[in-house]
């Protein structure tokens, strides 16, 4: 029997539009296997979120090879040691995969393919990244050029349908058991707000996909309303791989009307893995250096202030909103993450590398890249970035954008209040916290301290 072939899965949980998958099963047999690798990305381990997510969506995908005549197999270890004893134990000449570009990710298919013939693939962004290159040659680093130079490529390939047969071996080799993984809360359950929320894997990607097409004409009118159904919530469903861009674009990209903006936002995902691919360090590292030392607040009323934006206590009714539904969901509304971050940064004075680690450890699409680049363009610290003295007001941001409905689904204290005043609520209100700081005396505070360090 032809020796298998092994491919290497990570954040490419699918069958449909896997490259990967499609070359391995037209040579032969085919083991797919996931690797649960905390040690290569060390500090970057998934959060306790996306390791819930990871769960479902590893035992969705089982189901569905199962259904192909395949199953996955499970390991545990670092991949550059468990790939290679997999491919001897099983006699397998070839590991498919498809590309990643965290930085983690990098070295580890480097350290693979020095031992093993490792077959890399593209299919997870739009184009591969680092192929969208300025006339001069090289990468961009401002997104509105980059998105430009990206759309005369589109549309992308048409997406390649899942095999309906993958090739088994003769003999499969052992797997562990997901449930000993324990990626799931215990002591206590924390996921129930999650569970209610999404449904992880293939199957759920194309349910909220089909959601959305419905919608998707509409797209720059209602994504900034976090009171409305307005966005795809497809952003964890990418981040795993359970759908491709591709087959996204391909979705929608006739619905007319205001999809071009939805569209930009793909675009997005490939620029943030193009900065990543020029500056690895970009999740802890100021892009702009003249940043570095900054007298970001520091010490134990710093520390009590975050922990109260953590909690959704900040006496600011939209971002509480905003920091109560990424607790109990692991996702947050677009236009609210912008504005929860820069009341951290700018408000509390607190360094953005503080809110960046949060999101990686509570939202189900903690995507370095993604979740890098939109706190450095918040802090004002990136290649291309918001200014640090645009300010966002909360309070106003609350009213622009309609977010009463929203504010009385996570604030139940203020559920009661009026539409005039539940936005900037007379307080005490009882039950709510009083605010951290003023509007005016936060942002009087972050321009001091942005004059103080330029000297």
């Amino acid at each position: 029997m032809t020796s298998p072939s092994i491919v290497w899965l990570r954040r490419d949980l699918r069958l449909a539009d896997q490259a990967a998958l499609v070359a391995a099963c037209s040579e032969g047999p085919v083991i797919p296997v996931y690797v649960l690798d905390d040690q290569t990305p060390r500090h970057r381990a998934m959060g306790g979120a996306s390791r819930w997510w990871l769960h479902h969506s590893l035992a969705s995908l089982d189901a569905d090879l199962r259904k192909a005549g395949s199953r996955l197999i499970l390991r545990r270890g670092r991949c550059e040691d468990v790939l290679p004893a997999l491919a001897e134990e099983t006699g397998a000449r070839r590991v498919h995969a498809m590309h990643h570009y965290e930085p983690w990710w990098r070295n580890a298919e480097r350290a693979v393919a020095r031992v093993l013939d490792l077959a890399l693939h593209d299919g997870n962004y739009l184009a591969p990244p680092g192929t969208v290159l300025t006339g001069n040659g090289t990468p961009f680093k401002i997104y509105t050029p980059f998105w430009r130079a990206l759309t005369e490529r589109m549309p992308p390939p048409p997406p390649l349908p899942a095999p309906l047969q993958v090739p088994a071996p003769a003999d499969w080799p052992h797997s562990e058991c997901l449930d000993d993984w324990g990626l799931l809360p215990t002591a206590p359950d924390w996921a129930g707000g999650m569970r209610a929320e999404w449904t992880p894997g293939e199957a759920g990607a194309l349910g909220r996909l089909e959601d959305f097409t419905g919608i998707a004409a509409r797209y720059e009118a209602q994504r900034n309303l976090p009171s409305r159904e307005g966005t795809s919530r497809l952003s964890p469903h990418l981040h795993f791989g359970e759908i491709s861009p591709a087959t996204v674009w391909h979705a929608v990209a006739d619905a007319g009307g205001s999809v071009d903006k939805f569209l930009g936002e793909i675009g997005w995902r490939d620029y943030a893995q193009t900065v990543i691919l020029q500056l690895p360090d970009y999740g802890t590292r100021n892009a702009r250096d003249t940043f570095d030392g900054f007298p970001w607040r520091e010490g134990a009323d710093a520390d009590a202030d975050f922990a109260a934006w953590c909690r959704g206590r900040t006496g600011y009714p939209i971002v509480d909103a905003g920091m109560r539904q990424l607790w109990a969901t692991g996702w947050m509304h677009n236009r609210v993450r912008m504005i929860v971050a820069s009341f951290l940064i700018k408000h509390l004075l607190i360094d953005w590398r503080r809110g960046e680690e949060w999101f990686w450890d509570t939202l189900v699409d903690a995507d370095y890249g993604s979740n890098a680049v939109n706190w450095q363009w918040n802090a004002g610290t990136g290649v291309d970035s918001n200014m640090f003295v645009r300010i966002m007001a909360p309070l106003g941001q609350s009213e622009k954008f309609d977010a009463a409905g929203y504010i009385r689904q996570w604030v139940p204290e203020l559920a009661h209040l009026p539409e005039a005043a539940i936005h900037d609520p007379p307080l005490p209100v009882r039950g709510y916290p009083a605010r951290l700081i003023g509007h005016k005396e936060g942002r009087a505070r972050a321009l001091a301290a942005l004059q103080a360090h330029k000297g």
